[in-house]
Parts: C-alpha cells; structure tokens; sequence
C-alpha cells in the first residue's frame, strides 16, 4: 500500500504540476487579458475625449451654422429688396422709355407727313414753274414773229394771259409755302 500511496501520491503531484501549469498558462492569458481590457479602457477613454470634443465641435458648428443662416436670410431679405426696386425702376425706365418712343414716333410721322406734302408742293411748283417758261417761250417766239411783220397780236394777247394766270398760280404757290413755313 505504501507503493500505492506512494504512486497515487505521483500522480497527484504530477497532476498537481499539470494543473499548475495550467494555472500559469491561464495566468497568462488572464494578463494578456487585462492588458487588453486595460488597453481598451484607455482607447475607451480616448474615444470618450475624441467624441466629447467632436460633440463640441459639432455644437460649435451648429451655432455658427444658425449664425449663417441667419446671416444668409438677412442677406436674401435685402436681396429681394433690391431686387424688387430694382424691378421697380426698371419697369418705370421702360414706361418713360416707351412714352419717349411713342413722341419720337409720333413726331417721325409727322415729319414724314410735312416732307410728303413739302415733296409734292415742290413737284407742283415745279411743274408750274416750267409752265411759266414755256408760256414765256412761246410768247417771245410770238413776239419775234410779229416783229418780222407777221400780225399775231392775237395769239401775243392770248400768250401773255395764259403767261399771267400760269405766274399767278405759281406767285400763289410761294405764297402757301410761306404760310407753311410761317405756321411752323
């Protein structure tokens, strides 16, 4: 029985050293274990920190954000301000503009109407005009004729008629366009 013992008393201080080897492993990895853990805790910490400032940060944005936005509503508020009167003024320059158009336009045809009937006062006097030289031609031809002994007082008379009414109408003719330009 001592062999017995003896031999159980192996075994169990052999499994004793098992165990304790066990033991020293599962220490070990218990260690690597906390290290880990503390590790952790730290980058925990770090992390904590990190977020803390991020939320700072994130608050100081929001604040300088609304800021903006306020900012950024005053200034469209003033736009739209300018805006409108600039609308306004352009709205008004374009009224005065088409009033300007309207006389400007307004007076092109008259002026048109003026030149026309200019155009045709000066065609009628024209015409009259070479009436007249005709007439005199014709009684100065008249004229030349009779002087070589010919009798054409007749025809002379008739001339220097036809030649006064044909000077009348064109003395008449100066005269309207005188009265057209006085009415200016």
């Amino acid at each position: 029985m001592a062999n017995l013992s003896v031999s159980q008393l192996q075994q169990k201080i052999e499994m004793i050293g098992k165990l304790r080897e066990k033991v020293d492993v599962i220490r070990a990895e218990s260690l690597k274990w906390k290290e880990g853990m503390d590790r952790f805790a730290a980058e925990k910490e770090i992390a904590r920190a990190q977020l803390s400032s991020a939320k700072n940060q994130l608050q100081k944005m929001k604040e300088k954000g609304s800021v903006q936005a306020r900012r950024i509503e005053e200034l469209e508020a003033r736009l739209a301000s300018i805006l409108a009167n600039a609308k306004s003024n352009a709205e008004k320059a374009k009224a005065d503009a088409d009033a300007l158009v309207a006389i400007y336009r307004a007076d092109a045809e008259a002026a048109q109407v003026q030149a026309r009937e200019a155009a045709e006062t000066a065609d009628t006097q024209a015409h009259w005009v070479a009436e007249l030289a005709m007439c005199r031609s014709r009684r100065e031809t008249l004229e030349e004729i009779h002087a070589r002994g010919f009798d054409l007082a007749e025809e002379i008379k008739r001339a220097k008629e036809l030649e006064a009414d044909v000077e009348a109408l064109v003395s008449n003719d100066d005269d309207d366009d005188n009265d057209d330009d006085d009415g200016e």
